[in-house]
């Protein structure tokens, strides 16, 4: 898959092309559904086919002090986008100047005279342009102006128990900042992913017997409700290598904490891995964060824990 950041980057002798536009947070089924169909029509049309996306999430940009709290990084999504087949990702830059872009100079500017789209796949939902005053149809009506193709697609689906739901990142979000990581799951068609740098921590876990990797996470990632949870942490190192994890996420309030933390006590592995870019995959939530009378106290539940993480992840007791 290629990657480029801004039109302007594009190379010369860019031919004609399948696009779907979003910010593709989360690239939940929902998205997945969106791409999907992409790519179906580009390779009817023997074309690439393209995701547009934002950064920074237009939200920062209209409202300032707004920006949801992020279900995927960007490389994260190009990871994403490309299992599902894309041929081409593309990240475009949300300043002011395009937030005040009028409607049809969106569609005239970027997609006809720099992508120049043969056709284009989006939500139902999707609005575009100053105002966000353009709309599906809209985008239809200048489709066939300026000689294009569009499409709008359903991103309803259903749940497990056959009822329906509209997939969307802020349900997404609403689950994880719930601590409900299998509703989540089901959103996305995958366990949701928390990334960050693995820091040095309190070294309290390594005293009870339990030495855990504390992730430093972005700014705006969507961390899940205080709680413990069975996670698979994965290396960026060794993307390929599922770790089976014990994650506890909050204050620490056995030891009268006050800032919260992601602490992952890795199953079965002896290895430092300090410094190293890893994500943890959010599996199930195992139990709320309960202050305990004693260190010792702690560590038994922990022990409790770590059973019941193998369990939910279907592993062997050692």
């Amino acid at each position: 898959m290629q990657r480029y950041r801004g039109l302007a980057d594009l190379p010369g002798g860019w031919g004609r092309c399948v696009v779907t536009i979003g910010v593709f947070d989360g690239v939940h089924r929902g998205h997945q559904a969106l791409i999907g169909k992409t790519v179906e029509i580009a390779k009817t049309r023997n074309l690439p086919s393209v995701v547009l996306t934002f950064d920074p999430h237009p939200s920062e940009v209209i409202r300032p002090g707004s920006h949801p709290a992020q279900l995927t990084t960007l490389r994260r999504k190009a990871e994403l986008v490309e299992q599902l087949g894309i041929d081409v990702f593309t990240v475009l830059p949300f300043t002011a100047e395009l937030m005040r872009l009028p409607a049809e100079e969106f569609v005239h500017e970027l997609l006809v005279d720099q992508l120049h789209v043969a056709a284009v796949v989006v939500g139902d939902n999707f609005t575009f342009g100053a105002g966000a005053v353009g709309t599906v149809p809209l985008l239809r009506e200048l489709g066939k102006r300026f000689g294009f193709a569009a499409f709008g697609t359903d991103l309803q689906g259903e749940r497990d128990d056959d009822t329906e739901i509209t997939f969307s990142s802020t349900y997404v979000r609403s689950c994880i900042d719930a601590g409900d990581v299998a509703a989540a799951a089901e959103a996305l068609g995958r366990p949701h992913r928390l990334e960050g740098i693995v820091v040095r921590g309190a070294g309290r876990g390594h005293d009870l017997g339990y030495p855990t990797a504390n992730l430093s996470t972005p700014r705006f990632a969507a961390v899940p409700a205080d709680g413990v949870y069975a996670c698979r942490l994965v290396r960026a190192a060794e993307p390929h290598r599922r770790l089976a994890a014990a994650v506890s996420v909050g204050t620490n309030p056995t030891f009268s904490g006050r800032e919260r933390t992601v602490e992952a006590f890795v199953l079965d592995v002896d290895e430092d891995f300090y410094g190293q870019h890893v994500g943890l995959d959010f599996v199930g939530r195992l139990r709320d964060q309960i202050r305990f009378a004693t260190p010792p106290d702690l560590a038994e539940q922990i022990a409790d824990d770590v059973i019941r993480t193998r369990e939910i992840l279907g592993l062997h007791p050692e």
